[in-house]
């Protein structure tokens, strides 16, 4: 797509729009122009306007459809396209519309003529309070271009219909009758721990009131200036941050820093400002689009690194509005819980340590930045609370309890009177966790099991001091490829996997090379062909690499290089069948001798290893083994290949457990053939962070786990207290004939036997 094109599409509409809001038209007359202009501008049939009424998406205007079924079609919240782009806050673009499966068709809009279908939401204060739609007769999907467009507009849309006063104040947090009842929000555990206090709102919302500008250079010149401001801010922070392992925070902000100074961000913003958006509208403009891309990144690690990058956002429109307060500058004046849609690393230190007792996010996961900090600063997190902004308020007493995945809002002294009692319980869990740091992960008779963590930034590395873990399983080198603007030179590659390794000492580091590609798009780097339906099966990873090998040429020398007197471990992902990890390793040998003919220290070897994600590559581990020195089974993307289900999607996240026996029997058939030919093997991937699984992983023979930071200490523990040589005995017989639930089954063996399951 070309910005410019974008650009010109958008102030092309916007231009029209202008007119139509300076009108005096009523609303209605309004919103029956809207349609018109964005129908004529993108040559569409059908253009719609959905609003949130009383809790229900009603067709408000729309050229195309029946004007019969004007304030008479009404969709719920995630009924069909319309309620589902509510519903999720996100785009849809479909060329058939009928193919989706949340399709519902309304007999009374004569919509059966359309195939093509595009939607995006049209937001106030974060929550969707209406739809804007197109619809074409002729299956196509929608190009990049036109649904920037119809993104522009929703914006102004936004405005428009606030200002008529067609808003559902309840959609967006109104005036409501307030709730004073208990309740239980549960949520994502981040970071483990237990906290109890009072509900304090991180930052005030900042409603975009403007969104047209009427003069582009001077919304420029706030937008410069903002940048300015906060850089200044930057800088101070990483001057004055002082917590956890001596240099984590500053690699950390480090990071942070990466991202404000990155022109690549300042340009697209520059770019919706160009298309005649004021500075307050272009920032959350180009926010919007982060967010989107958030959600199509399958990788968690990615994703969440990317809510940097939305800290920055918030912190920029905050200076460009002038609204900078946030409860940390206010002051926390009791023990408190934050509350936040999301935070970054560098708002979470400007709170005072011995007021703040817990966090809870509507977003965010393990790897994001935020919970490093978290961790270190022994603060409880609890994230992916949906419900949060609606059911708390400020000032609202919270029992926190992110070990066990769950708040309680405004509750009952004998409540109270309960959590004081195992918080007590948690405090001593923690400080026995902490003490078993240098303690090896060795079984009740005998057995030692390696776990490392998984990683993908430099900071990450200072976790290894604070578990003791012995090595890092998994790092990740895509993400330097995804946040740089072009393609990371040889160089700069060499110099960060050196830092990890001078980092990590003498435990082994294994790199995974590039998994780029599909839902891990670069700027820099496109594809031939279209946007692919099903991009965790696409042309991704090894695919990838080994089309375009001068990408894996560049890594390769880098880390070659890096390694010079040491062993290098290297592991390629997404193998699908021996020949192509034969090509990879093949080219890292000659990327070997390049750098041995220019007279450069070399590695003291190289240990290649596969990852095995896709199933079919079990059918022919004969062939391969050979040739590895290593396996690691990729139990994330193993999982949804061997189940075909998404695990990103809501409905199935939670259907298909890790300990369901075709999991079990898949990966004792593979850990059973792995180890008769010598071939060491392990396990990276949430499963092994998981006290219950691991077990499991261990009874069916693997002893190598590469696992989340925080899963270290509850896994050690587990070990210790595992009698191996007795679970291996039962776990034939689980497998031969498994019981009606299998969980079940093994959460009563390790009771029985005194395992400590958390």
């Amino acid at each position: 797509m070309a910005t410019a094109s974008a650009t010109t599409a958008a102030r092309e509409i916007l231009t029209r729009l202008h007119d139509v809001m300076a009108s005096r038209a009523n609303a209605q007359g309004k919103l029956n122009h809207v349609v018109q202009i964005i129908g004529e501008a993108l040559h569409s049939e059908v253009c719609s306007i959905y609003l949130l009424r009383d809790g229900e998406l009603e067709l408000f205007a729309t050229r195309g459809l029946k004007q019969e079924a004007v304030h008479v079609t009404k969709l719920a919240l995630g009924e069909g396209l319309v309620g589902t782009i509510a519903e999720d806050i996100e785009t849809l673009n479909l060329a058939e519309a009928t193919s989706h499966p949340d399709f519902s068709y309304k007999p009374e809009t004569g919509e059966d003529l359309y195939h093509s279908f595009a939607g995006v939401p049209i937001v106030r204060a974060e929550r969707a309070v209406g739809v804007l739609s197109v619809q074409h007769e002729a299956s196509r999907r929608y190009d990049e271009v036109e649904i920037e467009a119809l993104q522009t507009v929703a914006m102004v849309l936004a405005e428009l219909i606030a200002s008529a006063g067609l808003i559902d104040e309840a959609a967006v947090g109104g005036p409501s009758t307030r709730d004073n009842s208990a309740a239980r929000l549960s949520g994502l555990r981040l970071v483990d721990g237990m906290g109890i206090g009072h509900a304090v709102f991180h930052q005030p919302r900042v409603v975009v009131e403007h969104t047209v500008a009427e003069d582009t250079e001077a919304e420029r010149h706030r937008v410069y200036s903002a940048f300015d401001k906060m850089r200044d801010q930057i800088d101070r922070m990483m001057s004055q941050a002082e917590f956890g392992v001596a240099g984590e925070h500053h690699d950390i902000l480090a990071t942070y820093k990466m991202f404000a100074y990155d022109e690549g961000w300042r340009n697209r913003i520059n770019a919706a400002i160009d298309s005649g958006l004021t500075a307050e509208a272009a920032i959350e403009r180009v926010q919007q689009r982060t967010r989107m891309r958030m959600r199509e990144i399958d990788d968690p690690l990615l994703a969440d690194r990317m809510h940097d990058l939305e800290d920055l956002s918030n912190r920029l429109l905050r200076i460009v509005s002038g609204q900078l307060g946030t409860a940390a500058q206010l002051g926390l004046r009791q023990d408190s819980i934050l509350i936040a849609r999301n935070l970054g690393p560098a708002e979470l230190l400007e709170y005072d340590r011995r007021r703040l007792k817990g966090v809870i996010l509507q977003e965010g996961s393990l790897t994001s930045h935020v919970v490093i900090v978290a961790r270190a600063m022994g603060v409880p997190v609890l994230g992916r609370v949906r419900d949060a902004r609606r059911q708390i308020h400020e000032g609202d007493l919270i029992m926190l309890d992110a070990g066990e995945g769950t708040a309680f809002v405004r509750p009952a002294l004998p409540m109270i009177e309960a959590f004081d009692a195992r918080l007590e319980v948690g405090q001593k869990r923690r400080a026995e966790f902490a003490a078993m740091r240098d303690l090896p992960p060795v079984t009740r008779d005998g057995t030692r099991i390696t776990l490392m963590v998984n990683a993908g930034l430099r900071d990450d590395v200072g976790a290894l001091d604070t578990t003791g873990a012995d090595g890092i399983g998994l790092f990740r080198t895509e993400f330097e490829f995804l946040i740089a603007a072009e393609l990371p030179k040889r160089e700069r590659q060499q110099r960060i996997y050196r830092d990890v390794m001078d980092a990590a000492g003498d435990r082994p580091v294994i790199f995974r090379t590039v998994d780029i590609g599909g839902d891990k798009a670069l700027p820099y780097m496109h594809s031939d062909g279209e946007d692919e339906e099903n991009p965790a099966m696409g042309w991704r990873a090894i695919r990838l690499a080994l089309e375009r090998d001068a990408l894996m040429k560049a890594q390769a020398e880098a880390l070659i290089g890096a390694a010079a007197g040491r062993v290098l471990h290297v592991m390629f992902p997404m193998v699908s069948e021996p020949w192509e990890y034969d090509e990879a390793r093949a080219l890292f040998e000659k990327q070997r001798a390049v750098v041995a003919r220019k007279g450069k220290p070399l590695p003291l070897g190289i240990r290649y290893g596969a990852m095995l994600e896709v199933p079919a590559l079990a059918e022919s581990l004969d062939i391969l083994l050979p040739n590895l020195d290593f396996l690691s089974v990729g139990t994330n993307d193993l999982t949804q290949f061997l189940f075909a289900a998404d695990r990103a999607h809501p409905k199935l996240a939670e259907r298909y457990d890790w300990l369901s026996p075709a999991i079990l029997r898949f990966l004792a058939r593979v850990a059973t053939q792995v180890k008769a030919a010598g071939v060491p093997i392990g396990v990276c991937g949430e499963m092994g962070g998981r006290t219950l699984e691991a077990m499991a992983l261990m009874g069916l023979g693997i002893e190598r786990l590469s696992i989340t930071p925080a899963a270290i200490g509850p896994v050690k523990a587990m070990v210790r207290s595992l009698d191996l040589g007795a679970l291996r005995r039962i776990m034939p017989g689980l497998l031969k004939s498994p019981p009606a639930n299998m969980r079940l089954a093994l959460q009563q063996w390790a009771a029985e036997n005194d395992v400590r399951i958390v």
